[in-house]
């Protein structure tokens, strides 16, 4: 599959400490994957971009989905762009989170780039359509969720807000998730695992600009 010629032997942040709980450790790693990914530059991102659809449109769950879970990205995540259009195209229904009612987390139907709003500074951007209700995830056919790195057990780190760990508990039996992560994000849990609490959810696969990859989640 599809290469990123750029980035793809970046140095792996690993700072654990010894004698840290998973909760220091994890915000220690967040810091350092950040502080990489916003080193890219902005044409590193767009090439990815593409890569990042290619590969994850050849993922048979995604492929065969009628209704797609995932994200718009912030500017220096892995980009969704290409990947939301693409799915569009293909005549998937696209859900994306949205602030709903209260500032809980809900979900709307993408309808669009020009569609999209930052309605925070920081915020991922989000349709202006109508929340759909949280229960709305058990609805689809596959979730495409960020993670800042994922390891070979399964294991994702999230932004640290533990939003999509407790959505995906609302998803149905056997629904695949599969994460985004650059390749250097990716590790090896034999040697550097991720940290981990009890209320983390595993994913199933993971999908970088170059390949994607089953994992025994």
């Amino acid at each position: 599959m599809r290469g990123e010629s750029t980035g793809s032997r970046a140095r792996q942040p690993y700072p654990l400490i010894a004698g840290m709980d998973s909760a220091e450790a994890k915000e220690e790693l967040r810091r350092a994957i950040r502080a990489q990914r916003a080193a890219r530059t902005s044409r590193q991102r767009d090439v990815a971009a593409k890569a990042f659809a290619d590969v994850i449109l050849t993922v048979p769950a995604v492929r065969d989905a009628r209704v797609v879970a995932t994200y718009a990205s912030r500017p220096t995540e892995p980009s969704t762009r290409v990947l939301l259009d693409r799915l569009t195209e293909s005549g998937a229904r696209v859900l994306l989170p949205v602030l709903g009612a209260g500032l809980a987390r809900d979900w709307a139907e993408y309808a669009g780039h020009d569609d999209l709003r930052e309605r925070a500074p920081g915020r991922p951007p989000e349709p202006s359509g109508p929340a759909l209700g949280p229960g709305v995830i058990a609805q689809a056919d596959v979730i495409v969720a960020p993670a800042l790195a994922v390891d070979t057990r399964g294991m994702r780190l999230g932004q640290g807000g533990g939003w999509y760990d407790r959505s995906l508990k609302q998803a149905r039996d056997g629904v695949t998730v599969v994460a985004m992560v650059f390749p250097e994000e990716l590790y090896d849990a034999e040697h550097r695992p991720l940290p981990v609490e009890d209320h983390d959810m595993p994913v199933h696969i993971v999908a970088t600009p170059e390949s994607w990859r089953t994992l025994p989640a």
